[in-house]
C-alpha cells in the first residue's frame, strides 16, 4: 500500500471516533432539548386558592402564561416566584404554592417557554431558557403593588433557572434551590446514566464536556454562563438548597457542591444564611410531601423577607397545611424513557434520521 493511502486510512481512523462523538452530541441535542409538553390540568382554585391570569413579558417579547396567587386578600406583604421544572408546568408549583399563601406569601407562578400552554420551541430548550424566564417571572412578581419584596423558589431544571435569575437581579432577597443540578456537565453526565449508556467515566466525561457545548450552541449561550455552582457564587442573599437523600435523578452530591461553592465565595463575616436540607426519604420530586420541606421553606422565607408572621409562626402553619400531587403524577424525562438503553441506544445514533426529532417527543 502506498504511503500517502496509508497515511490517509490513519487519518481516517483517527478522527472516526471525534466524529462519532460529535454525531452523538448532535443526536443527543436534537433528542433531549424539546421537552415533552404538559399543559395544566387544574387550577388554583381547585386548592381553594384565589388567583388571576397573567401574562409575564421576557425581555424577548415573549409572554409567559402565569398565575398571581394573593394572600391574605391582597394586604402588601412579601411574595415568592415559583419556577416549575422539565417537561412540567405552572401547575405543579401549586402544592408550593397552597402552604406558601397559607403563611401568607404573595405566589407568581409562570410557564417557562417550551413548557405547559407556551408553543414549541425551534431551538433546544436549556437552563439559560429557564434562567431568563425565572428573571421575567420574578420581575412580574415585583410589580405587583401587593408585593413589597421577593424571594424566588425552583425545582430541577427550574431551580437552575431561579439560581440564575437570583444572581443576576439585584432585588432578589431569597433563593429556594430544590434539587437542584450543580452544572450542565453533570447534568449531561447525569442523563447518560439514567438512559443506562454503557460509558466508562474516561469517555463518558469528555463525551459530556463535548455534548454540553453542542447542546448549547444553538442559542449561544455558554458553559459557566448557566452553570449553577458559579451562579450561586455570585448571589450574596440568603440561600436554603433542598435535595433528596434518594434522589436518582440528580443525586445528592449536586447539593454539596452547590453549597460548597456558595459557601467558598462569602466571607465568615458575609451575614447571609446558607442553609441546607437533606431529606432522608426524599427523592426528586414531591418533596412538598414533607412537612419538614414546607416547615423549612416558609420559615427561611419569613426570616429572609421579614414576614407576615415570625419564621416560627409560617413554619408551624405550613407544615400544617395538608398538600397532594396533582391528579396527574409527573412522567419520567420522556428522552430518557423513549430510549431502550445500553448498546441499542448507542446503535440508534447511526440510523437515518436519527437528526430528526423523534415523534414520541412532538408536542
Amino acid at each position: 500500500m502506498p504511503t500517502y493511502r496509508r497515511a490517509g486510512l490513519a487519518a481516517a481512523l483517527a478522527a472516526a471516533p471525534f466524529a462519532l462523538a460529535y454525531r452523538f452530541a448532535l443526536v443527543y441535542r436534537v433528542r433531549a432539548g424539546y421537552p415533552r409538553q404538559h399543559p395544566p390540568i387544574v387550577t388554583p382554585d381547585v386548592f381553594g386558592l384565589p388567583y388571576e391570569a397573567v401574562e409575564v413579558p421576557t425581555v424577548l417579547g415573549q409572554v409567559l402564561p402565569g398565575w398571581f396567587i394573593p394572600a391574605r386578600d391582597g394586604a402588601p406583604g412579601p411574595g415568592v416566584a415559583l419556577v416549575h421544572g422539565w417537561e412540567s408546568a405552572r401547575d405543579r408549583t401549586l402544592p408550593n404554592a397552597r402552604f406558601l399563601h397559607a403563611a401568607g406569601f404573595h405566589v407568581l407562578t409562570v410557564d417557562v417557554r417550551g413548557h405547559g400552554d407556551n408553543p414549541p420551541e425551534e431551538l433546544p430548550v436549556s437552563a439559560g431558557e429557564f434562567g431568563a424566564d425565572a428573571r421575567a417571572a420574578f420581575r412580574g412578581l415585583m410589580a405587583r403593588p401587593e408585593v413589597t419584596s421577593g424571594a424566588i423558589l425552583g425545582h430541577s431544571m427550574g431551580s437552575v433557572g431561579a439560581v440564575l435569575a437570583a444572581a443576576a437581579e439585584p432585588d432578589v432577597r431569597a433563593l429556594v434551590a430544590t434539587a437542584t443540578p450543580a452544572d450542565p456537565y453533570r447534568l449531561t453526565r447525569e442523563t447518560f446514566r439514567l438512559a443506562h449508556l454503557p460509558l466508562p467515566d474516561p469517555i463518558a466525561y469528555p463525551l459530556a464536556w463535548l455534548t454540553t457545548r453542542v447542546y448549547l450552541r444553538p442559542r449561544r449561550h455558554r458553559v459557566l454562563d448557566v452553570s449553577a455552582s458559579r451562579a450561586i457564587a455570585r448571589f450574596r442573599g440568603p440561600i436554603l438548597l433542598v435535595h433528596g437523600a434518594l434522589d436518582d435523578v440528580v443525586p445528592v452530591a449536586h447539593l454539596r457542591r452547590l453549597e460548597a461553592a456558595a459557601r467558598g465565595a462569602r466571607s465568615a463575616a458575609a451575614g447571609a444564611t446558607i442553609r441546607s436540607l437533606v431529606l432522608d426519604e426524599g427523592r426528586h420530586s414531591w418533596m412538598y410531601e414533607f412537612p419538614a420541606y414546607r416547615r423549612a421553606v416558609a420559615s427561611f422565607l419569613a426570616e429572609a423577607l421579614g414576614g407576615p408572621l415570625t419564621p416560627d409562626e409560617a413554619g408551624e402553619v405550613a407544615a400544617s397545611i395538608p398538600v397532594e400531587r396533582i391528579p396527574d403524577a409527573e412522567t419520567r424525562f420522556a428522552a430518557v424513557a423513549a430510549e431502550p438503553g445500553g448498546f441499542r441506544t448507542l446503535a440508534r445514533i447511526a440510523r437515518p434520521g436519527a437528526l430528526e426529532p423523534p415523534s414520541t417527543l412532538d408536542p
